[in-house]
Parts: structure tokens; C-alpha cells; sequence
């Protein structure tokens, strides 16, 4: 790399200063600037005009920084004003240079347009609010910097210009509107799904562009019988709006005893809109093909704000390439989506147009014989909705799992003797054939399942179906006997469970580019499967060449430090080397070092060489191996372990030579990060290949060599019969190796049905390709580097670098619910907070101040998250949010930019009180006073109408809203009454923090009573008192000797997770050490339970160390404690119950819902999702915790109809006391009354009358009060 690569400031991308000056000031002014750096005639000069450009640069592709300066004239004519007197500095020192004068206009032009950019886009915006605004609400509109970094890019974090506006629109019927109305603003309309991609299909290429998210497009069918056109009976199907997570349309036809046979990985994230527009597929391929040959019907909006709705006829129901022709129905309709437009068409197309013969997919042909929508990657049009078939899975299903430890080279041949089998096989049908490599093997974290000390060169997973139990077992016995032969070993997985664990390692593939910091060459080939064997190899030979070539990139590097007569050495008092050993030490590694180059130089140049038969290294073989063949095999071996490392550290040996070995092992640590190589997995019943090649998108050298070999790849791909794509589409990064006559078929096509390019503008055009694409970068950054070392912000960037934008986090999160507009994903929050990251560093490193509205706008992302921490576990790279938000308030508050709150702060004043007058004062005002106001406002703000259009369509919640509608989110949801007077400790007369108070039961002491340390928390203390009681008097009635704190006492997790870790921290020090008192006080008594009534109680708990405290003892949950000792309701009838587990669920040895159902004699229903409460949110943000409960309500109103009807109220259950008053709020709406599983059960077994009772009862001698 030169030194000139990158002097451009602020340059946080992959780009090197050639491509931004080029794309700022154009290729003339490139070569310009080139001729005066061979006449040395740049200097300062340059350097004031890279300040400008990096200006210019950094602010156009960060939506923060273009908005705060929208916001702030003064500012923005500051810099407009500082960029223009360097222009004017440079003016003054050219001395009448024509070719700076040159630069200087086009540097000129750059700023002028720059300043103009700033007007025109206010003027934008206005215009597209003034003619939207008829069409969708105002909130659908966004031009933050949120909306626009999450359309920005795809799953490839290619960018090329960030979107003008995003829309969100609520409903198919508005789509034609927006169209129309976008048309009319001269902006290029680019639909938009999941954001799954990998090809950079909905990437946009003009920075006059508008994405249409059609997330909120959710509306799916019942599964329904219909008479398709042509086909004699009635087929099932199922019909989905285009925002419909291809996930749930799999789970509505699994429930339904069905299969819907889209599958694609990204299954997860991924719509039905993008599935269609891109042709995808999955693993179900293998067995009834793709998008398309599950299609029965679609709908888009057309280039002319029209309505297509295209219908396939006779439909076959199997693989579309089978059927000699395939028949569609064309139907246009005006705006409206009714009045018909011409008559029907008819589109025949040949079977064997859809595919390359012989290829079990292929999505190249972006023509396609005209059939509209299919395979064009939202460049002809918006897909809306589709209807497709779902298909009866065969009875009996058992998963092989096959383990190669061989080469692949000998094992791939069974893919083909498998497929061959199972074709051939009357009675069984192979429903998945899926390939893992040797590197997916250990990206993904494989436990190998056979009894051996090594990971498996190749993993293959194998669904097998059939009606007959016998034949499928057969089956895979035989598939088993396959892989024994080349061998392999099988595993067969029966149960749906075993069989499920199967395949979650092929879900985790994108982390094979955790390494690298998420980025990935994905390309996915389709290849003949006699011709896989050919295809592995030939990746073979692409990665020994690659890895040689970057071991002899090391040596040279090993070299060149050697060559320096001036080693590093430890030289102290104790040790001083001696020079003539060193300098003798120092050539022998020089020679050591060429010797070794020499031999892996030879193997580079002569690969395709016969070796010696009588090579002792290799066994015994009838034909002459060559030097690949060899390598492949691992007969012989390019190790710098073996051949360098291990040499260099014989010679040298001791004490003053460490430096000198550390200084090896740091520069191949730095050259190995550079090394270049292939990893592959594949639907392998097709012979789809994901070709992938992880990449530092900031090494230029890498991603040359990365080009290079994809080039080869394409080449490979093509020689041998197959496709350069079988599902990923074309996009931006496949578009070069697409053939000419293809690429002008459907240039042709795109004259014909979009002129004017309303649609994708540029999008599979010649010349969109990657030339023009980055993705951010702070690998090469020094400056911004040290800023980041410095503060917390290097922290929390290191812990989203390696966001996969995948979005398998979407389906859990929280605050992820398009439908109810609060679209702040993981994925999306993690854009965000990079590009916040960038203007905290840019604003910090040019000393113009960093501004308010950036730390605001960082709180805005930290608050929209619940600290869940279910994003964590579908992470491929195990990045977790509600941590990452945790990290983002501390750093908030410890700069003095977190904003009062008067709900925090209230709630934060009652957790931390540990006084029991203090706590008395508090619950009066904020318990009783405050909670009965609520009531109240709620009451009277729903008789005036306020509430209703609040809950049923939430509005957006960027930033904080206003204080009227602030208070209409407080009250829109009433808070729970009849709460008890005092706290349990007060209640129980034990608020002395002198004592240690010990609950017992005389009648029912003995020997061998357990003794329980019981941690209450505030929550089931002094706020939901019965909750605490409740425990407590099941344990009494168990006979248990129940160890209370000494005190009020919280467990520290609301402090942490409201970011004064500091505060959180300091609880959590002070519990352990009294707890330890408390143990000591109490040592005869063998405790070996820590009992908890609170989720966040026992995540915090788990850090607490209980097992030092307490030795031996466990910490659970009080209703897994009573389901271990056999306590359940019997004979309760009439009562309906559903449970809705806390994300915190304090559940931790047991499943919840085993636990659920075990106490409450069975038939428990699960409610999902948050309650909206989560600790303090609803108080510090109710208007994010409207948009939770929307959906909240959503799934309680399926629960109760799940259910059945019934006279009375369905008892809706928890465990957590933040989610049984988040669950009051929902009674009056939804029928349902809340309470706690161990209130319930109290009241079953021991009478409604039951705190009285045991209030009573302990005070009757059950107390010991034991001075601490």
C-alpha cells in the first residue's frame, strides 16, 4: 500500500482518495492531480484541497451530519465559508499553474453544488410532503438518519448513495398512490423487503431515490382450498402481502399440516415481496423448486402507476422446468386496482426457457421470456402480495447427518449418489440435501457428532420423506451405508426436536465473515451435480494458491525484517546478547527464510507437476500425484508452523531473543488477516453453490485478490456447465460477469415497460456494477483511531463491527413491529449507531463541537431497546443489543448528555431507597396517589376520544414526542388498582435492617426441613407486596425455612440497565458483602436454594456468586422450586389460563412452559411478545411502549380465542412483577385478568382468604429475628 492510497480526512469508507476524487470532481481531475504529483507540485496546497474533499465526502454519506446542518444555517455556512478560503488559500499559492487552476474550478464547482445541495433538498422534502400527503400518513414519510442507513445497503453493506426519503405505506391499496406520486417528483422508486440481499439488488444507485419498505404489507390468508385455473382439484394455498416474513408463512402452512416449500436461509427476515422479485429458494428446492414453481398468482404496481396481476394456468405443482410450457395470465388494471385496462394476455413459455438444462436453479435470465416481476429484482415494478401452493410432506421425515473426514474431493461424489438414490427410490422423496465445507465447518462452531478429536472436512444434512415409517428409515440407513463407503459417518435424527438441532448450524453460515468484520464476496454458482467433484477442486487449487501466495507475502515480510542489522532484544542487567551470535543467528535466518521460499515458490509455479513416485511423504498410488493433488491431500504441506515458526524459535533460544520472536509472530498475525480464501456451502440437492470470500473491505491488496479469484470462479462456474447465480439474483456485484447478450435482452425488455426508469434507475445496466460502490471502514483510520481508544465509543463500535445485517434479529425483537411503525431493529439500530460513531468523530476531530442534536439522537436509539437480550441467540456473531444500548446510555450519562427523564428519575428515587420512612413517603405520592391519577386521566381521556386512534395506529416515535401526545401515552393504558396498602415487609413488621428475618412454619418443622435464602426484590416487595407474600406463604405452608434480607434491598439490575452502571455496580458490591454476613451469621444453616420471584432479580443474581456465599446452593425461580416439590392444582375446572413468559424470564433451570403447565395441571397457553412495561419504560418512554403493546394485544387477543370462549375472564399468568402491571393494562380490552402463577396457586390451595391467613399465622411464633 502507498502512502498517498488515502490522505483524504475523514475518510471512514472503503474508498481510497482516487475514487472520492473522482467521484466528486471526476476522472479529469484525478489525472490532473496525478501529473502535478510527478512534477512534486502538491504539498500544502493538496492538502487544503483534501480537506475540502474530505468535508464534502464525509457529510454527503452521513444523513446525521446532513441534517444537523439542514437544522442549523450557522453552521452550515461555517463550513461553507471554511471550505471556500481554502479554495481561495490554494488560489493564492498556484503562482498561475493551469492544471491547479483546473482543479481548483472543479473543486469549486464541488462546493457550489454542495451548498446548493442543502436548498434543493429542503425544497425536496416539502414537496414530497405537500403531494404525499393525501396518500399515506405522515409518519410513513421518513428522511432521518435512521430510515435512510437502513435502506442504504442490503446484507452485503455495499452503499452506493443513501435514499432521499423512505416510505413505509400501511396498506396494498396505497402503493399505486405513492407510485404515481413519486413518478410526478421525478424520483426512482426502489421496492424494498427484509433487506436480506446479497447482490445489492435493492441498493440505490442515484441519490434522487425513494425506497418503498413494504414490511407493514403483513396481511396473510387462512390456508385455504382453491380451484386453480386448469388443474382439476382443489390445491391448498396460502396468499401473503409482500411484507410477510417468509418465516411465518412456513409456520401458518406447518401448523396447517403443510409445507410452504420457499425456504430460503434468510428465512428469518426475508418477504414474500423479495422471494418473488428475486426468484429465491432454499433447501426445499431440491424437491419442488423455487419461488416461481410455487407461485400461483401475483399483483405489482407497474412503472406507470398501473396494477399487473399475472396468474399462472395448469399449474403442475412441481419443478416449472418439468412441463413442456408453462401458461400465464397477464390482467391490467387502472389505479384504482379494479377497472380493468385491455384484455387479458397470454404468456406461454417453453419449460426449458426457466432454467439452464440440466440445473436445478437458475436465476440469470433477468428477460424471462417478459413474464413480469419474477427474477427482476424490483426494477419493472412493486410486487404487493402473491398467492402460492403449499404441498403435503410425506408422513415420516428423518434427518441424516453425514461427517467426511477424507478430502472433499472423495466425499462430494456422494452428493450425486445420494440424489441418484432417492430419485430412483419409489416410495421416498429427498426433501433436503445441504453441504457445509470444511471452513463453514468451524465458522459456524460444528460439535462433531462422531467419536473423534477433529472437525470433519465436509458436513452433509439430508431430509428424507415418506409414507411408508420403514422405507424412511430404510432411506436414511442407506445414505448412512453411502457415506460409510467413502468414509464418512451417519447420524439419523428421528424426533422433531433431534432433527430441528440437526439444522441450526446451517442457519448460523453467515458467520464465516465474523473475521472479518461482517463483510463477504458472496456469490452463489449453480453447477451440474456430476460436475461438483470438478467444482470443489477447482476451489481447491484457487485457495492453495491463494494461501502459498500469502504465506510467500509473509516470508517477504520475515525477510525484509531480518535484513534490518538492528533486531529488537531484551537486554537488562540480567541478559546482554552478544552481538557476533546475534548478527549469526540474524543470517541463518535469513537463509533459513529463503530456503523455505524457495520451496514454497516451487510448489506455487508448478502445481499442475508430477511428483516423484519414491517421494517418501506421499503413500503408495498407481498414477503419479502432482503437486496440487499433493497439497490437496495434505501429503504434503506449506506450513509456516512446521517450516518457519518452529525453526526460527530453536535458533532463538533464550531470554534476550523473545522480542525478536514476538515481532515474527505479530507480523504474521498482520499478513494473515490479509490471506484470501474460498468457503463453500451448498443446496447441494441442486447444485447451488454459496461461493463466499470474506473480506477487509479496507485492504486494497485483499480485495483485489478477492476479485481476482472470483473472476476464476465465474470462469469455473461457466466451464463447467453451470450459472454464475441460482438465487441470490445479479444485483451490483454480479453484473460483470453477466454475457453481453443477456444484459441487452433485458436492457430491451426494460425499454419496452419502463423508459423513463422510474424503477431502480441504473439497476442491470451496463456499467452498475461495483465501481461506484464502499462500505464503511474504520480499519485504516490513525487519527480517528486514538479518539476511539480514548473514549467509550471505540467500545461499543468494536461490539457491532461484526453485524452481519443479516436480520435474524428481527422476528424477537421488541422494538422491531412495522405495523405498528417502530422499525428499530438490531440491525437497523447498529447502522445507526455507526454512523452517529462517525459524526462524534468527525465533529470531534475538526473542533467545530459536537452537536446536541447527535447525543439526542444516540439516546433516540438507546431508548428503543427493552434490554431484552433475545436478539443474542439468533446472532450468527452473537452481538447483543440491550447490551450494546446498556454501553450507549452509561456513555450518555457520564458525558452529561443523557436528558432528564421525571418518570426515571421517580422510579429510579423509589428502587434506590433502602429507608423504610423514605420508602413509606415515596409509595404514597408515586404507588397510591400516582397510579389512581393515571387511572383517572385514562378514564377521562378515553370519554373525549384521545386514546382510541393513538392505540390503534401508533405513530412513529423518532425523537420524543410532544408533551400532549407524551401524556396521552401515559394514560392510554390504565394502571392496575387494589394494589395492597404497604409493602410485605411493612405488612410483616421485618423493616429493621438489623435483623435478618427467618420464616418458619412450627407444625410443620422438622430435620429435614430445607432452608431457603429468599431475595424478594422490589418489585415483589414494595410494589406488588401480595407477590413477595405469596412466595413466602407457599414456602411456609411447605415447611421450608424461608431466610429473608435484612432490609429493603435491590438487586442493582434497574440501575445497570438504566446506564448508571456505576450505581449498579455499587448495589451489587454491597449485597455480595452483606449476604456473606448474613451467611456467616447464619452457618448452621444449610442453605442450598437462593430463591427469586423476578427475572431481572435473577439475571442479576447470577453475577452475585451465590455458589461462594452459599456453597453448594443453586439459585431458581419460586415456582420451579414448588414444581420440584411436587406442588400442582388438581381438579380446577372452568379456568382458562395463558402464560405470558418475561423477557426476563427467571425460569433458568426449567422450561417455563413445563414449569406453567406442571403447576396448573396442564392446558396453558403461551402468550408471546413484551408486555410493554420492561422495568421503567413505560413511565420514561410510554410512546415506545404504545407501538410494544400493540402488538402485545395483538397476541393476547389469539391467545384468548385460542382458547375458546367462556363466561369468565382467561386468567392471564406471569412471573415477572414489571410484567403483571404492564399485563393490568390490558383487562378492560381484552377480557383477561393477570395475576402471578404463585398468587394463583396460593389462592387455589390455600383459600382466596389466604394473606390474611398467613399474616396471621406467622405472626403467631413463625418469625425468628436473628440480630445480624
Amino acid at each position: 500500500m502507498t502512502a498517498r492510497l488515502r490522505e483524504i480526512p475523514y475518510n471512514y469508507t472503503s474508498f481510497s482518495d482516487r475514487e472520492i476524487v473522482i467521484r466528486l470532481l471526476g476522472a479529469d481531475a484525478w489525472d490532473v492531480l496525478n501529473t502535478l504529483r510527478g512534477e512534486r507540485k502538491t504539498g500544502r496546497s493538496a492538502r487544503m484541497l483534501f480537506e475540502v474533499l474530505g468535508d464534502i465526502w464525509v457529510v454527503r454519506r452521513n444523513p446525521y451530519l446532513e441534517d444537523d446542518l439542514l437544522d442549523n444555517p450557522k453552521r452550515r455556512q461555517m463550513l461553507i465559508e471554511a471550505l471556500r478560503h481554502r479554495l481561495h488559500e490554494i488560489e493564492v499559492r498556484r503562482q498561475g499553474n493551469e492544471l491547479v487552476g483546473q482543479l481548483l474550478e472543479a473543486a469549486a464547482r464541488a462546493v457550489r453544488e454542495f451548498e446548493a445541495w442543502f436548498a434543493g433538498t429542503a425544497s425536496l422534502r416539502a414537496r414530497i410532503l405537500r403531494r404525499l400527503a393525501g396518500v399515506t400518513r405522515r409518519d410513513n414519510i421518513s428522511f432521518d438518519g435512521l430510515a435512510r442507513v437502513s435502506h442504504v445497503t442490503d446484507a452485503t453493506d455495499w452503499r452506493v448513495e443513501y435514499p432521499f426519503v423512505v416510505l413505509t405505506p400501511n396498506s396494498e391499496a396505497e402503493m399505486a398512490g405513492l407510485v404515481a406520486g413519486l413518478i410526478e417528483l421525478e424520483l426512482t422508486i426502489i421496492p424494498r423487503g427484509g433487506g436480506t440481499g446479497y447482490t445489492g439488488g435493492a441498493v440505490p444507485l442515484t441519490d434522487r431515490a425513494a425506497v418503498i419498505n413494504t414490511e407493514k404489507l403483513e396481511t396473510m390468508s387462512a390456508v385455504e382450498m382453491a380451484h386453480l385455473p386448469g388443474v382439476e382439484f382443489e390445491v391448498p394455498t396460502i396468499h401473503c402481502g409482500a411484507g410477510v416474513v417468509t418465516k411465518r408463512v412456513m409456520e401458518a402452512a406447518d401448523a396447517a399440516g403443510l409445507v410452504f416449500a420457499v425456504d430460503p436461509t434468510s428465512a428469518d427476515a426475508s418477504t414474500i415481496g423479495g422471494n418473488v422479485s428475486m426468484n429465491a429458494g432454499g433447501k426445499k428446492a431440491v424437491l419442488w423448486g423455487t419461488a416461481l414453481d410455487n407461485l400461483v398468482s401475483w399483483r405489482m404496481v407497474t412503472p406507470d402507476a398501473d396494477w399487473i396481476e399475472v396468474t399462472r394456468l395448469n399449474h403442475n405443482r412441481g419443478k416449472i422446468h418439468d412441463v413442456p410450457s408453462a401458461t400465464f395470465e397477464i390482467r391490467r388494471f387502472a389505479a384504482d386496482g379494479k377497472t380493468p385496462k385491455g384484455s387479458p394476455e397470454i404468456l406461454l413459455i417453453p419449460g426449458s426457457r426457466f432454467r439452464k438444462t440440466g440445473l436445478g436453479k437458475d436465476v440469470t435470465d433477468k428477460f424471462l421470456a417478459g413474464l413480469p416481476g419474477i427474477q427482476k429484482e424490483g426494477c419493472d415494478g412493486l410486487i404487493t402480495s402473491a398467492r402460492f401452493i403449499l404441498h403435503r410432506l410425506p408422513a415420516y421425515t428423518r434427518t441424516v447427518c453425514l461427517e467426511f473426514f477424507g478430502h472433499a474431493s472423495e466425499a462430494t461424489p456422494a452428493i450425486v449418489e445420494i440424489k441418484d438414490y432417492c430419485d430412483a427410490h419409489a416410495d421416498v422423496l429427498l426433501a433436503g440435501l445441504e453441504h457445509l465445507d470444511a471452513r463453514y465447518v468451524k465458522a459456524v462452531g460444528y460439535a462433531t457428532k462422531a467419536p473423534r478429536a477433529a472437525r470433519p472436512n465436509m458436513v452433509l444434512l439430508i431430509d428424507v420423506a415418506s409414507d411408508n415409517e420403514v422405507a424412511a428409515g430404510e432411506a436414511a440407513s442407506h445414505i448412512v451405508r453411502i457415506a460409510n463407503a467413502r468414509g464418512g459417518e451417519g447420524f439419523i435424527a428421528v424426533s422433531a426436536e433431534a432433527r430441528r438441532k440437526f439444522w441450526l448450524d446451517r442457519a448460523r453460515t453467515a458467520a464465516i465473515a465474523a473475521h472479518t468484520n461482517a463483510f463477504k464476496i458472496n456469490e452463489d454458482v449453480v453447477i451440474p451435480l456430476p460436475r461438483l467433484g470438478d467444482y470443489t477442486d477447482g476451489i481447491d487449487r484457487i485457495n492453495i494458491e491463494l494461501s502459498i501466495a500469502n504465506k510467500l507475502k509473509l516470508l517477504d515480510a520475515l525477510a525484509e525484517f531480518f535484513d534490518s542489522p538492528q533486531l529488537p532484544l531484551l537486554e537488562d542487567d540480567d541478559t546482554v546478547a552478544d552481538p557476533a551470535q546475534v548478527e549469526d543467528k540474524r543470517q541463518r535466518a535469513r537463509a533459513l527464510i529463503e530456503t523455505v521460499r524457495t520451496r514454497w515458490a516451487e510448489y506455487l509455479a508448478k502445481l499442475d507437476a508430477p511428483l516423484p513416485t519414491d517421494d517418501p511423504r506421499l503413500p503408495p498410488h498407481p498414477s503419479p500425484l502432482t503437486t496440487f493433488t499433493a497439497l490437496r491431500d495434505k501429503h504434503i504441506r506449506v506450513s509456516w508452523k512446521r517450516e518457519v515458526r518452529r525453526e526460527l524459535h530453536q535458533l532463538f533460544i533464550g531470554r534476550e531473543y523473545t522480542p525478536v520472536l514476538e515481532a515474527c509472530d505479530r507480523i504474521h498475525k498482520e499478513v494473515l488477516k490479509s490471506r484470501v480464501f474460498v468457503a463453500l456451502h451448498m443446496h447441494a440437492g441442486d447444485g447451488n453453490v454459496h461461493t463466499n470470500i470474506p473480506v477487509n473491505s479496507d485492504d486494497y491488496a485483499m480485495l483485489a485478490a478477492a476479485n481476482a479469484a472470483v473472476a476464476r470462479i465465474m470462469k469455473l462456474a461457466t466451464d463447467l456447465g453451470g450459472v454464475i447465480s441460482g438465487e441470490h439474483g445479479i444485483g451490483l456485484t454480479k453484473l460483470e460477469f453477466l454475457d453481453a447478450a443477456t444484459i441487452a435482452t433485458f436492457a430491451d425488455y426494460m425499454k419496452k415497460v419502463d423508459p423513463a426508469h422510474h424503477f431502480n434507475k441504473g439497476k442491470l445496466q451496463p456499467g452498475a456494477d461495483l465501481r461506484n460502490a464502499y462500505t464503511p471502514s474504520f480499519g485504516l483510520l490513525e487519527a480517528e483511531s486514538i479518539i476511539l481508544e480514548a473514549s467509550e465509543t471505540g467500545a461499543i463500535a468494536d461490539s457491532i463491527k461484526d453485524c452481519l445485517r443479516c436480520g435474524k434479529c428481527k422476528p424477537v425483537c421488541n422494538t422491531h413491529i412495522p405495523r405498528a411503525n417502530l422499525l428499530y431493529s438490531p440491525r437497523n439500530k447498529i447502522l445507526a449507531t455507526s454512523l452517529l460513531i462517525e459524526a462524534f468523530l468527525y465533529e470531534e476531530q475538526t473542533r467545530r463541537g459536537v452537536s446536541l442534536k447527535h447525543f439526542d439522537e444516540f439516546g433516540d436509539v438507546a431508548d428503543h431497546c427493552t434490554i431484552c437480550h433475545k436478539c443474542k441467540n439468533p446472532c450468527p456473531v452473537d452481538i447483543d443489543f440491550g447490551d450494546v444500548s446498556i454501553a450507549m446510555r452509561n456513555l450518555l450519562r457520564k458525558q452529561g448528555k443523557k436528558k432528564f427523564n421525571p418518570g426515571t428519575w421517580a422510579s429510579m428515587a423509589f428502587l434506590n431507597a433502602t429507608d423504610p420512612a423514605t420508602i413509606k413517603a415515596l409509595r404514597k405520592p408515586l404507588i397510591e396517589w400516582g397510579y389512581a391519577s393515571q387511572r383517572m386521566g385514562h378514564t377521562l381521556f378515553k370519554r373525549m376520544g384521545l386514546i382510541q386512534a393513538q392505540t390503534k395506529n401508533p405513530p412513529a416515535t423518532l425523537g420524543r414526542p410532544k408533551l400532549v401526545a407524551q401524556v396521552i401515552h401515559l394514560v392510554n393504558k390504565p394502571m392496575p388498582g387494589g394494589l395492597p396498602k404497604k409493602t410485605s415487609r411493612a405488612l410483616l413488621g421485618l423493616e429493621d435492617a438489623s435483623i435478618v428475618p427467618i420464616l418458619r412454619n412450627p407444625a410443620k418443622l422438622n430435620e429435614d426441613s430445607d432452608a431457603v435464602f429468599y431475595f424478594p426484590g422490589c418489585g415483589s416487595e414494595r410494589l406488588f407486596s401480595q407477590v413477595g407474600l405469596a412466595t413466602q406463604a407457599m414456602l411456609f405452608e411447605l415447611g421450608v425455612q424461608t431466610v429473608l434480607p435484612p432490609g429493603y434491598l435491590c438487586c442493582g439490575y434497574p440501575q445497570t440497565a438504566g446506564g448508571q452502571a456505576d450505581k449498579g455496580e455499587a448495589i451489587t458490591a454491597q449485597n455480595r458483602v452483606l449476604f456473606h454476613r448474613v451467611a456467616n451469621t447464619l452457618n448452621y444453616l444449610d442453605i442450598k436454594t437462593v430463591i427469586v420471584s423476578c427475572g431481572t432479580c435473577m439475571d442479576q443474581l447470577l453475577k452475585y456468586e451465590f455458589e461462594k456465599i452459599f456453597p453448594g446452593c443453586r439459585l431458581l425461580d419460586i415456582h420451579e422450586y414448588l414444581m420440584e416439590k411436587g406442588v400442582k392444582l388438581e381438579g380446577v375446572s372452568g379456568e382458562k389460563y395463558l402464560y405470558h413468559d418475561p423477557c426476563h424470564t427467571p425460569m433458568k433451570t426449567h422450561a417455563p412452559m413445563k414449569v406453567a403447565n406442571a403447576l396448573l395441571g396442564g392446558g396453558v397457553v403461551l402468550s408471546d411478545r413484551c408486555c410493554g412495561e420492561s422495568g421503567t419504560l413505560a413511565v420514561s418512554r410510554p410512546d415506545i411502549s404504545t407501538q410494544i403493546r400493540f402488538r402485545k394485544e395483538e397476541e393476547i387477543r389469539a391467545g384468548v380465542a385460542a382458547l375458546g370462549d367462556g363466561s369468565q375472564p382467561v386468567k392471564l399468568l406471569t412471573s415477572c412483577p414489571s410484567c403483571l402491571q404492564g399485563l393490568a393494562r390490558y383487562s378492560d380490552d381484552t377480557n383477561t385478568e393477570p395475576d402471578y402463577i404463585v398468587i394463583e396457586m396460593a389462592k387455589k390451595l390455600l383459600g382466596e382468604n389466604w394473606m390474611a391467613s398467613y399474616l396471621a399465622r406467622v405472626g403467631n411464633g413463625g418469625i425468628e429475628r436473628v440480630l445480624l
